[in-house]
């Protein structure tokens, strides 16, 4: 198994739905694979917890600061790594575990993405959210926000 020093990430990852009351959810296209749309995530670091990284990735790929309001929605899901992603990880490793989390907005706001990685966001209301996302676990992170 890698371990902090390995330059391999770590295969656990954070999923974070970001919403407004009236349940708009921000979903990112991504530049790699292309046409995936899916809400904010990312790899935990090595000595990292998943609050930590949820606040790191969604400050990173949108410019929202999570440090009030990041709800765990106690949800951890495991699922095989798409082979678009599969280099970045130790040889052999071929499952993720994904923490689930969610922050309510008042109202949707304008992003800041990251370049490097996204290149577009939308607000939808969330059944077309969860029609469009590329990831059947954050389509039912999206199906079952309160």
């Amino acid at each position: 198994m890698a371990h902090e020093s390995s330059h391999f990430r770590r295969p656990e990852s954070v999923l974070v739905v970001v919403y407004t009351r009236l349940r708009q959810v921000l979903l990112l296209r991504r530049r790699r694979p292309a046409g995936y749309w899916q809400s904010v995530t990312g790899s935990l670091r090595w000595g990292e917890s998943s609050l930590a990284a949820a606040r790191r990735e969604l400050l990173e790929e949108t410019g929202i600061d999570g440090s009030f309001g990041l709800e765990d929605c106690a949800v951890i899901n495991r699922y095989e790594i798409l082979p678009a992603f599969g280099h970045r990880f130790a040889p052999g490793v071929t499952e993720n575990t994904e923490y689930v989390w969610r922050l309510v907005l008042e109202e949707p706001c304008n992003v800041q993405l990251d370049a490097a990685e996204h290149v577009e966001s939308a607000w939808l209301v969330a059944e077309e959210a969860a029609r469009t996302t590329s990831s059947d676990t954050n389509r039912q992170a999206i199906l079952e926000l309160p």
